[in-house]
């Protein structure tokens, strides 16, 4: 099981990739939106802001966050990890119902380019 840790390490790398990223994904990207993304296994959430093409302000929070983000990721430690690592598809991981990604359909429609 990932540790609080290696999660927060794993949303580090992935804000670093979000400033690469290019075209489409980078547009997707400079989405300015709240974000959470929920740890079941740690029953942590990590909070912060998508903006500017990174991800910042991220804090940890004991279970669920008082106020809902515009974008929602839940998941398991282990499963951050392996995503942002490249080890786990997030098509297969989403449609498997081991990640959920909640945000407005507008939202949605942005960040597949991401996905």
């Amino acid at each position: 099981m990932a540790s609080i840790e290696e999660c927060r390490s794993a949303l580090d790398r992935l804000s670093q990739n979000l400033t690469r990223a290019q075209g489409p994904a980078r547009d997707a990207a400079a989405l300015d939106r709240s974000l959470s993304c929920r740890i079941t296994d740690l029953d942590v959430t990590f909070t912060g802001r998508l903006a500017a093409g990174r991800v910042t302000g991220v804090e940890v929070v004991p279970g669920p966050p008082d106020e809902r983000a515009q974008i929602r990721l839940t998941m398991s430690g282990d499963d951050l990890v392996d995503l942002v690592d490249g080890r786990l598809d997030f098509a297969r991981a989403w449609a498997t119902g081991r990640v959920k990604l909640e945000a407005g359909f507008r939202d949605l429609i942005r960040l597949r380019t991401l996905l």
